[in-house]
């Protein structure tokens, strides 16, 4: 690694973050530069990078957040975005990173995690990480009336009704108190844009930005962002229809006023936690989809 050179935090230099958007391209498909010219790349999103000249060639990368776990806020480290080039893999630079960020953030956490496709589970145990198995909440559902005109839709890629979002996340409340994130607010106009820019309503009465889609008779719902509890039956009733009979959450289900049933989630990647001090990682939680790096 003789020729490699360091970087992090880079994000306002150009040439850097050009070639860091290439190799995210190239290795997940994915490309973070509308989302840092929309102003929401901002100081909880830290790359970690070894540079080849001009060219970024592997990357771990650092969110700063924090959980709510029952009630309590902790402060925790997601790190995504792993990714090195296919012409310098195998070469130990992914784990020189992660050293690197675990000598950065060393007693700077309650808990430190991520998400990890099938190919790698066996990396991360040897930095410390345990594989946790998370819980999705789901229920059998009959709707009833619905009104649909107290619904008004956002467009992901229209300007004002992201700000409006931002804002609006800016003063949430943690979508349960028994798990939840806080301060992740970037996180979740990265799925705004890329991922949800075409599901999301806004409810008046609620006072809440429902981020769901409906296929076939299922009923996803991805995040509930509000500044105050919501009656969740009556969010339910709105974004519904007669065709709903199963309703799916993508986090921690803690409304009392529905019954659901929590099963093992079988996704692509699993979580992997490591825990500082005496903090021990909830059991049966779902990570929030639109906190997920």
């Amino acid at each position: 690694m003789t020729d490699l050179t360091f970087y992090k935090d880079y994000k306002n230099d150009e040439e850097l973050r050009k070639s860091f958007n290439e190799l995210a391209t190239l290795v997940f498909g994915i490309n973070f530069e509308d989302w840092y010219q929309k102003g929401y790349w901002k100081s909880r999103y830290i790359p970690f990078s070894y540079v080849e000249g001009s060219k970024v060639i592997a990357n771990v990368s650092v969110n700063l957040l924090d959980f709510v776990v029952n009630g309590e806020q902790k402060r925790a480290i997601q790190i995504g975005t792993v990714m090195t080039h296919p012409e310098y893999r195998n070469r130990g630079l992914s784990k020189s990173l992660m050293n690197k960020v675990l000598e950065e953030y060393e007693n700077k956490y309650d808990f430190m995690y991520l998400f990890a496709n099938q190919n790698v589970l066996d990396f991360y145990p040897k930095f410390g990480f345990k594989s946790v198995n998370e819980y999705q909440y789901s229920m059998e559902y009959a709707a009833g009336q619905t009104e649909e005109n107290e619904i008004r839709k956002l467009d992901g890629n229209n300007v004002e009704d992201l700000n409006f979002i931002y804002k609006f996340a800016l003063e949430r409340v943690p979508v349960s108190n028994r798990f939840g994130t806080v301060n992740a607010q970037e996180l979740l106009m990265f799925y705004c844009i890329y991922v949800f820019n075409n599901n999301i309503y806004y409810i008046q009465d609620e006072e809440a930005i429902v981020i769901f889609k409906q296929v076939d008779k299922q009923l996803d719902i991805f995040d509930i962002v509000s500044k105050k509890k919501v009656n969740i039956n009556n969010i339910l009733s709105k974004i519904s229809n007669q065709n709903t009979n199963q309703i799916v959450f993508h986090f921690t289900q803690g409304y009392r006023d529905v019954n659901t049933q929590g099963d093992i989630f079988k996704g692509d990647d699993v979580l992997f936690v490591k825990t500082s001090g005496n903090n021990e990682f909830p059991s049966q939680v779902k990570h929030p989809l639109t906190s997920q790096a």
